[in-house]
């Protein structure tokens, strides 16, 4: 590492608790809050595809005059994805209290989760984050004000056991519902079909669902600041609710919360202090260098440009370090980059295009922060980097841009050189339309990664085929009954999940949320 790198990462950690984590803090607001009743008692069943479904409705005035023995249990929809708190008043009936009432509590951001049996959980990460809670109620008539937060749509409340004397009832349900932002504030994109409404309504609320203090990649699991997910919210965020101080807040946060190295991590915690993760992802520590160039391109503030480039600058510096023969160096970690969480992906061509995309930020960057020497760099690195794509990974004989030592063909590396726009438009066209008729095997699993397909395909003038595949991803979602779009989802495998078992999937998830901004910036 050389002196004046140094030197830039340890005035960075100067200002790190004097400037940039309290004018963080200073950024930060009340939540809007908003009291939400159940619309109805529901019956969910396993439907003909093997998902959930409603079965049966009944009207919310049946509810006080359900009466829970041991095994019983009633299910409330709330007609809608929230976030928040839920208050119970719960009540006996029969002879008086003999026992504990034993309750478990299930919430459930789509059907499926409520028939979801979580002692059959065998994935790699927490069942901790299995929205479930076993509570003994000793003294009936009460008050059950839950503590923690939740995001859900259904609650069942199942009367585990009673006595053989007395029964629970649930007299009343209530939710706080907590977001940075309001629906109301959001105006529908006019003239689009109704599955188009559909799909950018449930963007919408995906995203609204994920503002909270901070911008999270999802409020089931993790509830973290991953910067990865924020790039994306933050160029939603822009079309729809327009809260820029939360973005603010959120580069304040990155920035002055480094790692010891001066790399930006992956992800932030702000509770119980505010702290950087130890994962690293090198694709994610440069895209603090694109969030910076597209907050400013919303709002001209110069002001923070010129503040926080000294950051920026220092990713695309340590980038470097993570590199060999001017590609990132990927034998060591296949994982050093994200890209997708798809098995079996070579992610090293798809990083040189997300090391070209975030360098061409990073000049425009440097030349508004007055950093002309910086701009000469990035212009060299840059120019090194355009060549090392073409001679690196492209493959004249196959039309494709290959990966790794297989040579792999995926859609995300070309998604990826489109967007770092290796080749001029036109050849970027024929790319795009060669990757739809070709179909490489090695596709993708995320809205995240089917958004950059998308978007290439957007970015080379094809809105007819970015919208086909919008229909038919994110329309798939809407038509197994997604209120908000989930972290990972393979219209062949609706159970599929990154993490062994699906039960602590996220389907509230914040990379999902584009269409919001893909309709109203391109349609």
């Amino acid at each position: 590492m050389g002196e004046a790198l140094v030197s830039i990462i340890e005035g960075m950690k100067r200002r790190t608790v004097d400037e940039f984590v309290k004018k963080a803090v200073e950024l930060d607001s009340p939540l809007l809050e908003t009291r939400v009743k159940p619309v109805s008692l529901v019956t969910i069943e396993k439907g003909e595809n093997g998902n959930g479904v409603v079965a049966s409705r009944e009207d919310m005035e049946a509810m006080p005059r359900k009466r829970l023995k041991k095994g019983d249990s009633i299910c409330l929809d709330f007609g809608d994805h929230y976030v928040g708190y839920v208050t119970l008043k719960l009540n006996s009936a029969g002879s008086p209290q003999d026992a504990p009432a034993f309750l478990r509590l299930k919430f459930a951001e789509i059907a499926n989760e409520i028939l979801d049996d979580s002692s059959t959980y065998e994935g790699w990460i927490s069942k901790g984050w299995i929205q479930e809670e076993f509570i003994h109620i000793d003294v009936l008539p009460c008050e059950l004000k839950l503590p923690r937060r939740y995001a859900f749509r259904y609650l069942e409340i199942l009367a585990i056991d009673t006595s053989a004397k007395f029964q629970v009832v649930v007299e009343d349900a209530e939710l706080t519902a907590v977001s940075a932002v309001s629906m109301e504030d959001v105006k529908p994109v006019e003239g689009l079909d109704e599955d188009l409404q559909k799909i950018d309504r449930a963007s919408l609320k995906t995203l609204q669902d994920c503002m909270q203090h901070v911008f999270e990649d999802g409020p089931k699991r993790d509830r973290r600041l991953w910067i990865g997910d924020l790039r994306l919210q933050a160029k939603a965020n822009y079309a729809t609710f327009r809260n820029f101080d939360l973005v603010k807040r959120c580069m304040y946060l990155f920035a002055g919360l480094t790692r010891d190295d001066g790399k930006i991590g992956a992800c932030l915690f702000t509770e119980p202090v505010m702290q950087v993760d130890d994962t690293f992802l090198w694709d994610y520590s440069l895209f603090f260098v694109s969030i910076l160039y597209d907050y400013y391109q919303e709002t001209k503030d110069l002001e923070i440009v010129k503040e926080l480039w000294p950051t920026a600058y220092c990713q695309i510096t340590l980038a470097l370090e993570d590199m060999k023969d001017g590609v990132l160096d990927t034998e060591k970690n296949a994982m050093l980059a994200f890209i997708d969480w798809k098995d079996g992906l070579d992610r090293q061509a798809a990083a040189q295009g997300v090391w070209i995309y975030c360098l061409r930020h990073g000049k425009v960057l440097a030349q508004l922060a007055g950093d002309t020497e910086a701009e000469e760099r990035i212009s060299r690195l840059l120019e090194e980097a355009l060549k090392n794509a073409v001679s690196h990974f492209w493959d004249e004989e196959q039309g494709f841009f290959v990966s790794g030592s297989s040579r792999q063909v995926s859609w995300s590396s070309q998604a990826w050189m489109v967007l770092a726009d290796v080749f001029d438009k036109e050849k970027s066209r024929k790319l795009m339309l060669h990757l739809l008729e070709v179909n490489p095997e090695m596709g993708v699993s995320t809205p995240y990664a089917y958004h950059h397909v998308i978007e290439a395909l957007l970015h080379v003038g094809e809105k007819e085929k970015a919208l086909e595949l919008m229909r038919t991803y994110w329309g798939g979602m809407i038509r197994l009954g997604a209120d908000t779009f989930w972290e990972a989802f393979d219209p062949k495998d609706t159970n599929a999940s990154p993490y062994g078992n699906a039960q602590v999937n996220s389907f509230c998830h914040a990379w999902s949320c584009t269409p919001a901004w893909l309709l109203r910036e391109y349609f």
